[in-house]
């Protein structure tokens, strides 16, 4: 397996990186949501302008493999990681751990004590695995779809966070 390497977001990438997204949920999201959940979650990237100023507005980290997009994440603000998709082909190979460790590393170097996610079902057993703790259900509507998540968060300080439920 090639090093992974991890840089800033360029204009460049907005294309690969909405292929990479709508890869990533049309093949790794299949066993927890439905074939019209999943086409309106990836819909988000059918207006690339808008995905790109998306990822543009945040700090967006791109994982490579021999120079070439095969990842990315976005923290949004100081405490909120907003966006984590690797593609298919290279799933369960270190890139989300490595994007992951980037951006917990970048938020609290910014001051950040906790970090928080909005978990796909297909995501939260990683974030649980990298001692995020579910906070809540949440059903939330993408076009004519309803789409469940957990909010998870993390203690960058090593604690627990705040109204963990035992």
């Amino acid at each position: 397996m090639p090093a992974i390497g991890l840089r800033p977001l360029l204009p460049d990438d907005i294309p690969v990186l909405a292929a990479i997204f709508v890869a990533s949920i049309d093949e790794l999201t299949e066993d927890d949501y439905s074939e019209t959940q999943r086409e309106a979650w990836a819909g988000a990237a059918e207006d690339e302008a808008a995905f790109g100023r998306r990822l543009a507005g945040e700090l967006t980290l791109v994982a490579t493999i021999q120079s070439s997009p095969v990842g990315f994440a976005s923290l949004k603000g100081t405490d909120v990681l907003d966006m984590l998709y690797v593609h298919p082909g290279f799933a369960r190979l270190g890139v989300a751990t490595a994007l992951c460790d980037a951006l917990e590393k970048l938020a609290a170097a910014r001051g950040a004590n906790l970090l928080t996610v909005e978990a796909s079902d297909t995501a939260e057993p990683f974030f649980a695995r990298r001692g995020y703790t579910g906070q809540r259900r949440n059903t939330v509507t993408v076009g004519d779809e309803w789409l469940t998540n957990t909010t998870m968060k993390k203690s960058l300080g090593g604690g627990e966070p705040a109204g963990h439920a035992s």
